[in-house]
């Protein structure tokens, strides 16, 4: 009999469910952006994020079924985020799924947001290089978003170990900074991918490489450096009353950043003898980034797994898939933690 999951997400600024069976098919998948709302504050207001889940809870969960053409008898199961992530939009989403656990006789089933963000490389989705088999084992793990930039080895779904972690800002954290800088919407991290695909080679080269830090004989990263030069040259710029090129600072940018995502992450790959690297987060969703990380590790002879962008990005679908694989974790003893709590994941999480 097939397993089929209710799951919700609501660790920051979108409110998601999805349905999920046997931790592949993606049956519905139904996300509540507040992208525009907040883009007026150059970033999520934790208040404002909460008030937006409360409104759109009920309307996404209804959606959210009538998508999957399934009603709450064909349901074995509910899965919730359970963090990290804001503390307010983390307890929306918990006591959504704990009521509905409750008033439905249903298993509910906690789910770190990390664990989501590397499951969602196991469901099946519309895409033509999908040949119906799972990431094999062992695999090392890249997982870059505004709040997260970790590197795990994964030998099996039980064995699961961090082995690199960003020692100051997150990559996409580092993304929409930048784009505060260059004058760019928020989020700034597909608006420097936009603003660095305008920029001409001749412009680029006419710019100094920004520093990388590798940090050598450890996996980890590091993010701020990299900020602060971009500060520094904006701001030289800006007292010599000299134009500054944004396309062309936004690519360099990027070049920065995604050179050592992927240099580091194959280099980790092959010092563990990784069968596969899989890349999970909003960040995955870079263009430039899978370019790197396929250019990287094709160089090893590793194949790269990246979900479709939809799949990189905040979603219910990942935590349902994530949720089939910790069924005997169901309970509604729990509460959630936000950024200030357990922040790695582990499969007792």
């Amino acid at each position: 009999m097939p397993f089929r999951v209710l799951a919700l997400e609501s660790s920051c600024d979108e409110f998601a469910g999805a349905v999920i069976e046997d931790g592949i098919e993606v049956l519905a998948s139904v996300v509540a952006s507040q992208a525009g709302i907040h883009a007026r504050y150059g970033g999520v207001v934790p208040e404002v994020a909460g008030r937006e889940h409360l409104r759109n809870l009920a309307p996404v969960m209804q959606a959210t079924l009538e998508s999957a053409g399934m009603d709450w008898d064909d349901l074995d199961a509910i899965a919730v985020t359970q963090g990290p992530g804001l503390g307010g939009s983390l307890l929306v989403g918990v006591n959504a799924a704990k009521t509905a656990a409750w008033a439905r006789g249903l298993p509910l089933i906690p789910v770190h947001h990390i664990a989501g963000h590397l499951y969602a490389n196991w469901l099946r989705p519309a895409r033509d290089d999908w040949d119906d088999s799972p990431p094999p084992f062992p695999l090392v793990a890249l997982v870059v978003s505004g709040g997260h930039t970790e590197l795990f080895w994964m030998q099996d779904h039980e064995r699961v170990e961090r082995v690199g972690q960003t020692l100051d800002d997150a990559a996409g954290e580092a993304f929409d900074k930048v784009g505060r800088l260059l004058g760019l919407p928020f989020p700034g991290g597909p608006e420097i991918e936009r603003a660095a695909a305008q920029a001409s080679a001749q412009a680029i080269n006419a710019l100094d490489p920004l520093p990388r830090a590798w940090l050598p004989g450890t996996h980890d990263f590091s993010f701020s450096g990299l900020k602060t030069a971009v500060l520094n040259r904006v701001r030289k710029l800006e007292a010599a009353g000299e134009p500054l090129d944004v396309p062309a600072m936004a690519a360099r940018f990027q070049e920065s950043v995604t050179d050592v995502l992927a240099r580091k992450t194959a280099r980790a790959a092959d010092e563990l003898g990784a069968a596969c690297v899989i890349v999970a987060g909003g960040v995955a969703a870079n263009g430039a980034l899978r370019e790197a990380l396929n250019e990287r590790c094709a160089e090893i002879g590793l194949p790269v797994r990246v979900p479709p962008p939809r799949l990189c990005t905040d979603n219910a679908a990942m935590i349902g898939a994530a949720a089939c694989y910790r069924r005997s974790e169901a309970g509604l003893d729990f509460d959630v933690f936000s950024t200030s709590g357990p922040a790695v994941f582990s499969p007792g999480l």
